[in-house]
């Protein structure tokens, strides 16, 4: 049934809100592929959500039985059919964002083909599953079990929305979910019959199993040309507890990310901790005793100390700014201030993440100053910059994660500075819509957010972060006609087709301009090099990027979110030129 390369992605446990931005993300810019001529992939999204629920556009209010205010579920309107459903751990729930063929040349999508395609495919799941008294029950969408018998129970639903010609939501399937939260409903608004698991059932199955199966019956069933899958690791605390106290302070060892003799940054891989070691081990990274081989000669970095490098010393130092220039530890430090620009670090110098890649400073953050976003736009006039990067720290402590700090810097280099255009370089928010639009109304030239690394190494790499709140950060701002923009680090255990997978990703949530660099370890405390990439490879990376439809791609060994940052807004201003439908 397919005709477009179907991508494949497992994201965890992912809030409701936020796979129906990303959802929403993915269609929006299939639309706007498909205008332009070309065929846009294929998505099949596996995730879990916390406990939700939500009503369909057909919902009768009556049939939910808790009211909206309550702490034990998240309760939504969505614009899929169909009346109330639960979701929650322990539930395969399955987006496929699909392009449906029509009933005939030229004539609507075949929608009731397509929900029997999916019935079809679970029924076989659960069939698998060891489950054998399953099938439909005429009248009632889903899958049951016993739908012959007495007692006919729902084990699945399906509710699907169809717009141009191309699919939203999807299938939900009871693996071994809590069934006492669905007494807060009248699940589909069925009275009349009642729900089960494959585990009330007798099926010993995992979740991990389950989405297995599933995963080789749709392939199977939609038949792409082409598929792919990627996933983020598996967790095994179910606390979700896990984060590694990664920080350049308290005595971590000395910086290993520019050393030229002793151990190389790759090695000293004793000097990991248990805890960072049995995540990357998770994620299939073998952390031996003796690291990579020496930086490679094109690593190597010349240092400029001239006049120009001083100047934006005096500024920073006389305005009591913290770029991330300095904080981060940037190898292309001199390169930059040699041309007069630096990267203004927002929020103050501490983070409220542990980044297993990443030298800021994690002690707990101060207040922020409010007198930082007169000084940053006083900054950016004294260097005339046509173009001011800023970034900013995450802070977690803050109702709205920094956003009004950020946006009232925004607006005041831009009152300043009218003629300069602004890129700000976010956190996730928390995942917070409201406090992204509070950054986006203040009118940045480009929104940067960076993924970092590829789904698998999410956990090791950025263990507060996640891989489908990041993608969803990013379809959000590509909702508006700011430039939106990302980046990845490689050297940390990431294959080939992974890092291809990642730029295919960021493609079809609408992102413009990434970056990708080779990754430094900036102390031996911090994740290991794994390999150095070749210049060639960074290269082949750049060209894979502009070919799934990424308007400029900035890659090399010592790339980094904020390089040749102007140049690379205005490719992606030339190429929206060339080709508006992709924006």
């Amino acid at each position: 049934m397919g005709d477009a390369a179907l991508r494949v992605r497992w994201l965890g446990s992912v809030a409701y809100r936020e796979s129906w931005s990303l959802q929403q993300a993915i269609h929006r810019r299939a639309l706007a592929v498909a205008a332009s001529g070309a065929v846009p992939d294929d998505h099949l999204l596996l995730l879990e959500h916390p406990p939700t629920l939500t009503l369909g556009r057909q919902a009768d209010p009556a049939n939910l039985l808790v009211g909206r205010d309550t702490d034990r579920f998240d309760v939504l309107d969505v614009d899929r059919g169909g009346d109330v459903t639960y979701h929650g751990p322990g539930q395969l729930v399955a987006y496929p964002l699909l392009g449906l063929p029509g009933k005939g040349a030229g004539d609507l999508p075949d929608t009731p083909a397509y929900v029997c395609m999916l019935e079809g495919v679970l029924i076989d799941v659960v069939r698998a599953a060891g489950v054998d008294a399953v099938g439909r029950l005429p009248g009632y969408p889903g899958v049951w079990v016993d739908p012959d018998g007495p007692r006919p129970r729902k084990v699945a639903a399906v509710g699907v929305r169809i717009v141009a010609g191309r699919t939203m939501h999807g299938v939900a399937l009871n693996v071994d979910p809590d069934l006492s939260h669905f007494e807060a409903i009248v699940p589909c608004g069925i009275t009349e019959h009642g729900v089960t698991s494959l585990a009330a059932e007798g099926a010993a199955v995992d979740l991990r199993t389950v989405v297995d199966a599933f995963v080789t019956r749709f392939v199977a069933a939609w038949a792409p040309p082409e598929w792919d899958r990627a996933e983020v690791v598996w967790r095994t605390d179910p606390t979700g507890a896990d984060l590694a106290d990664f920080s350049r302070l308290g005595g971590l060892g000395a910086s290993v990310a520019d050393a030229d003799a002793g151990p190389s940054p790759g090695g000293r891989a004793g000097a990991v901790s248990v805890r960072l070691r049995g995540r990357l081990e998770s994620a299939g990274v073998r952390v031996g005793d003796g690291g990579v081989e020496r930086k490679p000669e094109w690593m190597r970095v010349p240092l400029r100390h001239d006049a120009a490098v001083l100047g934006v010393k005096r500024t920073v130092a006389d305005l009591d700014l913290v770029t991330v220039c300095e904080e981060a530890g940037c190898p292309n430090l001199s390169e930059c201030w040699s041309e007069g620009t630096a990267t203004f670090m927002l929020c103050g110098e501490r983070c409220t993440r542990a980044c297993g890649f990443c030298l800021v400073d994690t002690r707990h953050p101060e207040a922020l100053d409010e007198g930082e976003p007169e000084r940053v736009a006083e900054a950016v006039a004294r260097m005339a910059l046509d173009h001011a990067v800023l970034t900013m720290v995450a802070r977690d402590d803050l109702a709205d994660g920094g956003a009004d700090h950020v946006a009232r810097t925004v607006r005041a280099v831009r009152d300043r500075a009218p003629d300069c255009s602004v890129e700000i370089l976010v956190s996730d928010l928390g995942g917070d819509a409201a406090a992204l639009a509070t950054v986006l109304d203040a009118r940045p030239a480009v929104l940067n957010h960076n993924v970092e690394t590829v789904p698998r190494l999410q956990r090791a790499v950025r263990p507060s972060a996640g891989y489908a709140r990041s993608l969803t950060v990013l379809g959000r701002a590509a909702a508006t006609d700011v430039v939106v923009k990302s980046g990845l680090i490689v050297g940390m255990g990431e294959r080939l087709d992974e890092v291809h997978a990642t730029l295919v990703d960021l493609a079809a949530v609408g992102v413009e301009v990434v970056t990708v660099g080779q990754y430094l370890r900036p102390t031996v405390r911090h994740l290991p090099v794994d390999r150095w990439w070749r210049p060639e490879e960074f290269d082949e990376l750049a060209e894979f990027g502009r070919s799934v439809g990424l308007r400029h791609v900035e890659s090399s060994p010592f790339t980094r979110s904020s390089h040749h940052a102007r140049a690379s807004y205005l490719a992606a201003l030339a190429a929206r030129t060339e080709a508006p439908a992709w924006g």
